[in-house]
C-alpha cells in the first residue's frame, strides 16, 4: 500500500507551449512512483494533455477527486506554466475536499526566455494563491518560490507535505481514550473536551474500576493472557519483576487493548497512580511503553491534551513518541535540562541497557511491591522535537508550542526514564512557557518535525502556535 494518496492538479494556460504540461505531469508521476505516493489524476486524454484550465476541465478533475474523497489526503498543484487560477480553485470547490494543498511552480531558465521557452510560473503562483485564499482554502508553499520537481529541494518539500497531511488527517478524526480520573492534585492537566471536539477530536472515557475489575476476573490460563504475558517478557528484560506482577500486567494490558479496539482509540491517557497501585498492585508504565512502541501513544496522569501532542508527533514522524516532565536544570548550562518520567518511554527511546523494574519514586509511598512494571533507562544522543497542545478555555482556543533540539550523552547519574537535552536559547523558551501558563508535561520525539507541526497546527487546524526557533 502506498504511504500516501495525493490528488494532482496540473495547471495550464493554453497560450504557453503544450510540452510544459506533458513534462510537468510526467515529472510528478515519476516522482510519486519513486516516493511510493499514489496519484489521483485525470487521464491526459480527458482534458487538454491532462491539465486543468477551463471550467469543464475543472469539473472533470473535481468529480474524479470527489469519487476518491475518502482516499485523498492532500492535493498537489503544479504550475508548469502560468496556469489558470480559476481552474485550480474550481476543481477544489467541486471536489468537496478539505485537505492540505501544496502549490508548486516551475523555474524558468534564463537562457530560454523566448516565446517558446518561457513558463511564467513565478508570476502564476501569485495568482493561484490569491484565488485560493479568496475561495477560503488554506495552502502550503515550497521552500523556494520556484523549484523543479526533480530537485532534492522539492523532494524534501513533498516529504514534509505528506507528513503535514498525515497529521491533519489523523488529528481531525482522532479518538482519544481517558482511562480513569486525573489524580486530584494534577489540576495542571485539565482541558476542554468541547474545544477539541470543534477540531474533530473526540474523547472516550472509562472508569478505572471497570478496567481493574475486568482484569481481575481473567483466568491465569486464558490463552490471550498467556499470549500477552509472552509479549511483555519478550519486550525488554523482565527478570527483576516478580512473576505475579507480570501476570497482573498481562491481564491489565489485555483489557486495555480490547477496550481500545472496541472503541477505535488512537491514543490513551491513563490514571497511572495511585489507584492502580493501591487497588491492583502494579505500575502501568511498561504497558504504556509497549503501546507507544506500536504507535499508539499513552500519556501519564490522564493528560489527554498531552497525549494529543504525542499523537501529532507520531503522525508527523512515523515514530514512537513519549511524555516527559521538564524536570531539572543541568548544572549551570542555560541551554540544557533533564527530562524525566517514571518509566513509560517506548523502548526505542532507550539505550541498550533498558530493563523493566519498579517505579522508584512511587515506591517510597505506595510500597515497592505495588509499583513493579516501570522501565528504567537512559535516552542516548540524537535528534529531538518537543511539542505540547493545551486548551485555553477562557479565550476559547487551542494553544500549542514546539521546537527542536538534541538529546546529549552528558553524564546523568540518576534513576528512572531520563535524558539530557540541549535547546538553543532555552531560557527564552522556559520564560515563555511559564508566562503562558503551560503544563509541566511535554511530548517528545526522536526526530526533527517541528516544521510539519507548524504547518499542520497553524495553517490547517487554526490553532495558536509558538515555534521556538532559538
Amino acid at each position: 500500500m502506498a504511504k500516501a494518496t495525493l490528488g494532482l492538479i496540473v495547471g495550464n494556460r493554453d497560450f504557453f507551449p503544450s510540452r510544459f504540461v506533458t513534462e510537468g505531469r510526467n515529472d510528478l508521476l515519476q516522482l510519486f512512483k519513486e516516493m511510493d505516493i499514489e496519484a489521483i489524476v485525470i487521464d491526459e486524454k480527458e482534458t487538454n494533455l491532462g491539465g486543468v484550465e477551463t471550467r469543464s476541465e475543472a469539473k472533470i478533475c473535481g468529480e474524479l477527486f470527489k469519487k476518491n474523497i475518502d482516499k485523498i489526503e492532500g492535493v498537489l498543484v503544479i504550475l508548469p506554466n502560468f496556469g489558470n487560477e480559476l481552474g485550480i480553485a474550481e476543481t477544489l470547490r467541486i471536489s468537496g475536499l478539505n485537505v492540505p494543498v501544496l502549490v508548486q511552480a516551475y523555474p524558468d531558465d534564463v537562457q530560454k526566455m523566448s516565446l517558446e521557452g518561457r513558463r511564467d510560473s513565478f508570476c502564476g503562483k501569485f495568482s493561484a494563491c490569491n484565488v485560493l485564499r479568496q475561495y477560503g482554502y488554506a495552502y502550503s508553499l515550497t521552500a523556494n518560490h520556484t523549484v523543479h520537481p526533480k530537485s532534492e529541494s522539492f523532494r524534501k518539500d513533498l516529504e514534509k507535505f505528506v507528513a503535514v497531511c498525515k497529521v491533519v488527517k489523523g488529528l481531525k478524526k482522532a479518538r482519544l481514550g481517558a482511562i480513569g480520573a486525573r489524580p486530584d492534585a494534577f489540576k495542571t492537566v485539565r482541558f476542554s473536551e468541547k474545544l477539541f471536539e470543534r477540531s474533530g477530536i473526540s474523547v472516550t472515557t472509562v472508569d478505572l474500576s471497570e478496567i481493574i475489575g475486568n482484569a481481575s476476573r481473567l483466568k491465569d490460563t486464558d490463552s490471550q493472557v498467556v499470549s500477552k504475558l509472552d509479549e511483555i517478557k519478550s519486550y525488554v528484560p523482565t527478570q527483576k519483576v516478580p512473576a505475579a506482577s507480570l501476570l497482573k500486567m498481562a491481564k491489565l494490558g489485555l483489557v486495555i487493548e480490547n477496550w481500545m479496539n472496541d472503541n477505535e482509540i488512537d491514543a490513551t491517557a491513563i490514571q497511572c497512580w495511585e489507584s492502580i497501585q493501591k487497588n491492583y498492585g502494579v505500575n502501568v508504565c511498561g504497558l504504556m511503553s509497549m503501546m507507544g512502541e506500536k504507535l499508539l501513544p499513552s500519556a501519564c496522569e490522564v493528560d489527554v491534551a498531552g497525549v494529543l501532542g504525542m499523537y501529532a508527533l507520531t503522525l508527523a514522524s512515523g515514530k514512537p513518541s513519549a511524555l516527559v516532565d521538564w524536570n531539572n536544570n543541568y548544572g549551570d548550562d542555560p541551554n540544557k535540562c533533564v527530562l524525566f518520567h517514571c518509566g513509560n518511554f517506548p523502548k526505542s527511546f532507550y539505550d541498550d541497557k533498558v530493563e523493566m523494574y519498579l517505579a522508584d519514586v512511587l515506591g517510597t509511598t505506595l510500597g515497592n511491591e505495588n509499583v513493579y512494571g516501570a522501565l528504567a533507562g537512559r535516552i542516548p544522543s540524537g535528534p529531538l522535537t518537543y511539542a505540547r497542545v493545551s486548551t485555553d478555555d477562557v479565550n476559547g482556543k487551542i494553544r500549542t508550542y514546539f521546537g527542536e533540539g538534541r538529546f546529549t550523552d552528558d553524564e546523568l547519574p540518576t534513576f528512572g526514564g531520563r535524558g539530557v537535552i540541549e535547546i538553543p536559547n532555552m531560557q527564552t523558551l522556559l520564560q515563555n512557557l511559564c508566562k503562558g501558563g503551560f503544563e509541566h508535561h511535554v511530548g517528545i520525539s526522536r526526530s526533527h518535525v517541528a516544521g510539519v507541526l507548524e504547518e499542520a497546527f497553524g495553517t490547517y487546524l487554526g490553532w495558536e502556535v509558538y515555534y521556538h526557533k532559538g
